[in-house]
């Protein structure tokens, strides 16, 4: 009954005029953003982030968490229509979603992977709904210790969402420690790495970082990559599925949709990892494998429904303990963080008006999403004729105008141009940029709770093992590290972290 109580109080807070019509624009705008490929949703949120801070709590986050499955519903279009995917999580749904398209059948394609997307997207948010408040009532339990243990357990498993070398991993998760250490110290007020620069005595801008490391990066990096590529169609008929894609697509939806919610849990897996597996289990499913590849409506409505429910998983970790499991949560905890909220265990105790807003939001961003992907199907045909010469540009503007109008420094935009540069530069070098920006939203409140633990503590940091929550976090954060170590030493596992060390 709490979750329903809860759901009806988040109801009451969105349906406002202004929460309703941010919530459309923020579908409408995270469509248009997964519709055009070389964008994504992580540069999108990092590109549109100023725009929320004139807005209520309330609003700015819905608006960004609107954004984030709008992309994931129009990934697919590109996908389909371009065999570009318009985000990663996308990628999969090339494979028989184009093949579809060529065959006559892009409407049934495009028609299937919006419902699919509902129908997961819904399903998640219901497990949001009843799941997320059992954290809640653990989460009345915790103080310092517990979330020094937490913030702990989410850099190590911050491990499990590095993409390639481990050593660079924990390269990036260092600097972003070490970075996130510039400015004052909020206990001593003392000056640290900022080498007499006034600029420095704040800190680094986090906005800045953001914008300049996924949106600046993002448009060089795509600016080597630019094609011209032909619509596969032209005009879209039949974007109602028939009885027999009916048949074939219902379980492979719903297999998704739990598939994809579990995956959204564990940090590391999100979107692009559930579509992947939900693709893998049809395929082995199928009666006739040998159809996948060549245009099987299940390798679109599995994959599909699997990295939208994603979307409500990954939101239970980030809004109930404070632990990104993907990127693109690294960076609404830090839009939160920006607006002066603290996600984390108490959130939903301190904050019953935004977490169940936000919930809330997502029921009825499904309903705009659906009515977006169908009848404007024709309109995002069109959007995918814009050429990268007129897109990245008006990208780029954006990027500059929102970093300075937030503080007004154009310090800031040094900043961001400096991170842009870096972020290309690491991307050639294969370094994965997301563990940077997951340690540098953790690391200060980290020390935080290290310090306010350490003065309750007669005992010194040996508080950490006298209480049973915190004891029980750090050990399952040591048997994350074991099982990595022991992946890392096996001999077929040339890209472990022994054998990196030693080249």
């Amino acid at each position: 009954m709490e979750a329903i109580s809860g759901l009806m109080t988040g109801f009451g807070v969105i349906l406002t005029p202004s929460n309703i019509l941010l919530c459309l624009l923020g579908s409408f705008v995270g469509t248009m953003i997964g519709v055009l490929p070389g964008i994504g949703p992580l540069a999108a949120l990092a590109l549109l982030l100023p725009v929320t801070f004139s807005l209520p709590p309330v609003a700015g986050v819905v608006m960004l968490a609107a954004i984030f499955y709008g992309a994931m519903y129009g990934g697919s279009t590109t996908s389909i229509l371009l065999n570009i995917p318009g985000e990663a999580a996308s990628v999969v749904t090339c494979r028989d979603g184009y093949q579809m398209a060529r065959q006559g059948r892009a409407g049934a394609a495009l028609g299937i992977a919006a419902i699919g997307s509902f129908v997961a997207g819904t399903l998640s948010v219901i497990a949001l709904t009843f799941f997320a408040p059992v954290l809640g009532v653990i989460a009345l339990r915790f103080g310092p210790p517990e979330n020094v243990a937490l913030m702990v357990l989410g850099l190590v498993c911050t491990l499990y969402m590095i993409t390639g070398s481990t050593l660079k991993g924990l390269t990036m998760i260092a600097l972003g420690v070490l970075l996130a250490m510039i400015g004052i110290d909020v206990v001593n007020g003392q000056e640290r790495f900022t080498f007499g620069s006034i600029n420095l005595t704040g800190g680094l801008d986090l906005l800045a970082i953001v914008i300049g490391l996924f949106g600046v990066s993002e448009i060089l990096a795509n600016v080597e990559k630019i094609t011209k590529n032909a619509l596969i169609a032209e005009k879209i008929k039949g974007l109602f599925p028939t009885r027999e894609d009916w048949k074939a697509s219902l379980a492979p939806m719903l297999r998704g949709s739990g598939l994809g919610f579990l995956l959204g849990l564990v940090p590391g897996g999100g979107p692009i990892t559930a579509s992947f597996i939900s693709y893998a289990v049809e395929q082995r499913l199928a009666k006739d494998p040998s159809r996948f590849g060549k245009g099987a409506i299940e390798g679109v409505a599995g994959p599909e429904a699997a990295n939208n429910a994603a979307v409500g998983g990954g939101m239970i970790p980030v809004l109930s303990l404070g632990i990104p499991g993907t990127p693109v949560t690294a960076l609404l905890l830090g839009a939160l963080v920006i607006q002066g909220i603290q996600p984390g265990p108490l959130f939903m105790q301190q904050r019953p008006d935004l977490f169940w807003g936000i919930v809330a939001s997502m029921y009825i961003g499904n309903v705009f999403l659906l009515i977006l992907n169908l009848p404007l199907v024709g309109l995002w045909v069109q959007l995918l004729r814009v050429p990268y010469r007129v897109l990245f540009p008006i990208v780029l503007m954006l990027s500059v105008v929102g970093t300075y109008s937030a503080n007004k420094n154009v310090f800031d935009l040094w900043v961001m141009l400096s991170f842009g540069v870096a972020g290309y530069v690491l991307r050639k070098l294969e370094y994965d940029l997301a563990p940077f920006l997951i340690a540098f939203v953790l690391a200060p409140l980290l020390e935080q709770s290290l310090r306010q633990s350490l003065v309750m503590s007669p005992d010194g940091i040996m508080i950490m093992v006298q209480r049973p929550i915190a004891a029980g976090l750090i050990a399952i954060a040591f048997v994350l590290v074991a099982l990595m170590i022991r992946r890392g030493l096996k001999p077929q596992e040339t890209g472990g972290l022994i054998n990196e060390i030693r080249q």
